[in-house]
C-alpha cells in the first residue's frame, strides 16, 4: 500500500514499501575481521524525566538489543557515543550500562568492549591530574566488569591540553597501568566539536605522528585504534604505519565497505555506529568475506552506504536519532523515545528518507510493521494519505 513521504522541499512523494525482508539468520562471528557494533540505549518512555535530569533507561530492551547483535556474531562496543555518552547519558548511567552489558555478554558468550572516558568531570575546567584520575576510575570499572577497555577521546583533556606532550603523558600513564591491551579512540570533531585539535594539533599529520609515538612507546598495550575521521585516505595511511599486531578499527561510517575489504597492503577491522541498524546484513557480508570473496562482500555492503551517509549527515553527532528510529521500525523497541528527548533532533523528511532507504535494503524483519509505524509517525505530524 502506497505511503506518501515528505521530502526536503515540503512536497509528498509516493513510495511503495517492500513486502518481504532479506532472509538473514544468526551466525558465528567473522573469522577474518574483529567487528564491534556500537549499540544504542533504549529510553524508558514512561519515566517522568525533565531536561537535564539523569537518563531513564529501559534495561530490558537495551540488553535485548545487545543479544540481537551477539546472535549475529557481532561484538558490542558498549557505552560509546552511539549510547549517547555526553548527549543524555551521564557517567552514572554509563557505569550501570557497562556493568549490565558486561554481565550480559558473559551470559550470552558475546564479545564486548566498553568505553572509558572522563565524562564525570562536569564542573568546568579540570586539571591534568583530575583528567587522569577520571580516566583511571572508568578504566578500573571496565576492567572489573571483565570487558575490554576502549580509551575514549576526552572533552576535558581536549579543553586543557597544551600540546602533544600532555596527551602522551595522560595516555601513557593509563597504558602503563592497563591490565590488558586497550583500544584507542580517535573521534573527529564532526562527531563532537569539542574534540577539535585532539592529540595536540589541528594539523592531522602532526596528530597522527603523536598517536603513533604513543603506540610505539607502549608495545603490547594497544590492541588497536578506532579512527573516526570520515577520511578513508587518512585512515589507510595510518593503518599502514601501525606496528605489527596493532589493529586499525574503522569508525568511518562513510567508507566502511572499502576499508574493511582492504587492499594489497592490509585492511581495517571495524567499530561502527552504523552496524547498529545494519547488524544482520553486515554480519552476513562478513561471513562472505571470510571465504575470500571480496566482490561478494562489497556487493552486499556497498548498497548500504547511501543509508549510512544519510544517517550521518551533518550535524553528524545527531546520527543517533536515525539509529534509534530504525530500531523502532524494525521492532527492537516499542517506541521512538530517546534519552534526553533526542528523537526531536532530526526532521520528519530526514526520518522518512531513512525509512525508505532501510526498507529498500530489506533491513526490517517485518516490513508491514515498519510500514504501520511509519504511518503512525506521519499521522502524528499531520501527514494524511
Amino acid at each position: 500500500m502506497t505511503l506518501h513521504l515528505p521530502g526536503a522541499h515540503g512536497t509528498l512523494r509516493a513510495y511503495e514499501p517492500r513486502t518481504e525482508p532479506l532472509a538473514l539468520t544468526p551466525g558465528a562471528p567473522s573469522l577474518s575481521r574483529t567487528v564491534f557494533a556500537a549499540a544504542h540505549v533504549v529510553a524508558d518512555p514512561y519515566a517522568d524525566t525533565a531536561p537535564g535530569s539523569p537518563a531513564a533507561v529501559d534495561w530490558d530492551a537495551t540488553l535485548a538489543f545487545r543479544r540481537h547483535l551477539w546472535s549475529h556474531g557481532l561484538g558490542v562496543a558498549e557505552a560509546m557515543d552511539t549510547a549517547q555518552r555526553g548527549m543524555g547519558l551521564d557517567w552514572a548511567g554509563a557505569a550501570e550500562l557497562i556493568r549490565r552489558g558486561a554481565a550480559e555478554a558473559r551470559a550470552a558468550g558475546g564479545r564486548i568492549a566498553c568505553g572509558a572516558g572522563t565524562d564525570q568531570l562536569t564542573g568546568g575546567p579540570a586539571t591534568l591530574a583530575e583528567v587522569r584520575a577520571a580516566y583511571e576510575e572508568q578504566l578500573a570499572l571496565v576492567e572489573e566488569s571483565g570487558a575490554q577497555a576502549i580509551l575514549m577521546a576526552s572533552r576535558a583533556l581536549a579543553a586543557i591540553a597544551r600540546g602533544p606532550e600532555d596527551y602522551l603523558d595522560v595516555y601513557g600513564h593509563l597504558l602503563r597501568q592497563a591490565a590488558d591491551p586497550v583500544i584507542l579512540h580517535w573521534l573527529g570533531p564532526m562527531f563532537d566539536p569539542a574534540l577539535e585539535g585532539y592529540w595536540g594539533a589541528a594539523d592531522l599529520d602532526a596528530a597522527t605522528d603523536t598517536v603513533l609515538r604513543l603506540i610505539a612507546a607502549h608495545p603490547g598495550k594497544v590492541d588497536g585504534i578506532k579512527v573516526s575521521l570520515l577520511d578513508a585516505r587518512r585512515e589507510i595511511a595510518l593503518r599502514r604505519r601501525l606496528p605489527e599486531g596493532v589493529r586499525c578499527y574503522t569508525g568511518d561510517d562513510f567508507h566502511y565497505p572499502e576499508l574493511i575489504a582492504g587492499d594489497g597492503h592490509g585492511f581495517s577491522h571495524a567499530l561502527l555506529g552504523v552496524l547498529d541498524p545494519l547488524g544482520p546484513l553486515a554480519a552476513e557480508a562478513l561471513r562472505v568475506l571470510d571465504t575470500g570473496d571480496r566482490d561478494g562482500f562489497r556487493a552486499l555492503l556497498d548498497p548500504t552506504v547511501e543509508l549510512a551517509r544519510h544517517l550521518f549527515q551533518a550535524p553528524t553527532r545527531f546520527y543517533k536519532t536515525g539509529v534509534v528510529f530504525l530500531a523502532w521500525l524494525a521492532g527492537h523497541q516499542s517506541h521512538f523515545t530517546m534519552v534526553g528527548g533526542l528523537q526531536s533532533a532530526r526532521s520528519l523528511p530526514h526520518l522518512a528518507r531513512a525509512y525508505e532507504l532501510a526498507d529498500r535494503l530489506g533491513l526490517f524483519p517485518d516490513p508491514k510493521r515498519a510500514e504501520d509505524r511509519m504511518r503512525t509517525l506521519l499521522a502524528l505530524y499531520g501527514v494524511t494519505p
